[in-house]
Parts: C-alpha cells; structure tokens; sequence
C-alpha cells in the first residue's frame, strides 16, 4: 500500500478485489445471532468445499434467490423434482451431494431450533457465547480449525449434518465472528474487538 493511500490496511486475502473488500469490511467476522443468517452462512460454506470463498461469494445472491432466501422451513421441504431443478441452476454450484446436504441440513437444522430455542443458541456455546479475541500478526498464522471447530465438526456430524467438516466449522465461526481472526495490521481488528 503506498503511505498516501486513503484505502484502510485490510486483511491479505481481502486487499485486491472489490467484493471481497466490502465482505471483509462489513460482513466477515461481525458476531452474529440471526438463525436465517447462521443458516445462509452454514450452506455457502458447505457448498464452498473445495472451492474458493470468492467462488461461492460471487455466487451468493443466485444462491439466495435458488434457496428461497435460505429459509430453512422450506428448504427442508424440497423434493427430488426441485434438487433436480436445483442441479439445472448454472448461478449455483450443481453438485448433487452439496445441494442434497441443503435439504439434509435445513431438516437438522429445524431439530436443533426446536431443541436449542434457537440455532444461534446451540452454535455459540462452541465459543462460551463470547467472540474469541485472536491476536493473529499475518495470514500464515490463522489455523485452518481450532479444538472448538473439532467440536463443533463433531457435535453437527452427530445430529445428521453434512459438509460440516472442521475447516468448514472453523470457517463459519470466522465469518459469523465467533473469532475475530482479522490480523491485527487490519483496520478491522480494533474495531471488532469491542463488539
């Protein structure tokens, strides 16, 4: 960055396309409660596997329109003619595993709201209800899963989720702000660490 940018020092992963800028700068890490937002979230990040994050980003709002706005209630209805429908989709990504762990995991998802109150609930005693403050210097040093993520791996594993491996789970607690893994060079960092 030239010492007379305007632009704020961002996350390495965030510094050279403008999408995942806003992302980083609005979204990524910002601790979140909302079950239909947990739900997006658990669903792009299951459909992300073996992909880039930028992949699926640039994918998101063909998601959102293909999934019903990510309402669980009526995802865990879809039948086999809608996933046929759903592997026809070009703006999603058509593979069949993935999109049936969306119905799979919509269903289990209703479970754990009717259990937890609340799926918010249930996901954040993963981290004692508080966002771990990490003080990470660069990229390099942001583990790919935690003891936290394994658990949680386990925990969804358990109930009948799908695409919930641990770098997934620890992926999801990133983007939800269960941790603050914004290094600390990142205008970001500071600014979350009193949310």
């Amino acid at each position: 960055m030239k010492p007379d940018s305007k632009e704020p020092t961002r996350c390495a992963w965030a510094r050279d396309d403008t999408l995942y800028q806003h992302y980083h700068d609005c979204e990524w890490g910002v601790p979140l409660h909302d079950d239909q937002r947990l739900f997006e979230f658990l669903l792009l990040e299951g459909a992300q596997a073996g992909l880039s994050w930028i992949t699926i980003l640039r994918k998101r709002e063909n998601y959102r329109a293909a999934f019903d706005n990510f309402d669980a209630t009526r995802i865990a209805a879809y039948d086999a003619n809608k996933i046929e429908s759903l592997l026809q989709n070009p703006g999603i990504v058509r593979n069949r595993l993935k999109v049936q762990s969306a119905v799979g995991n919509a269903q289990q998802f209703l479970r754990v709201q009717e259990e937890f109150a609340s799926f918010a609930e249930f996901i954040w005693q993963f981290v004692e209800g508080h966002p771990r403050q990490n003080a990470w210097r660069t990229q390099a040093d942001v583990p790919a899963n935690t003891p936290e993520s394994d658990a949680m791996s386990r925990e969804l594993r358990r109930r009948g989720f799908k695409f919930v491996g641990t770098t997934i789970c620890y992926a999801l607690m990133q983007a939800t702000g269960m941790v603050n893994d914004h290094t600390t060079e990142c205008f970001r960092h500071e600014q979350l660490r009193n949310q």
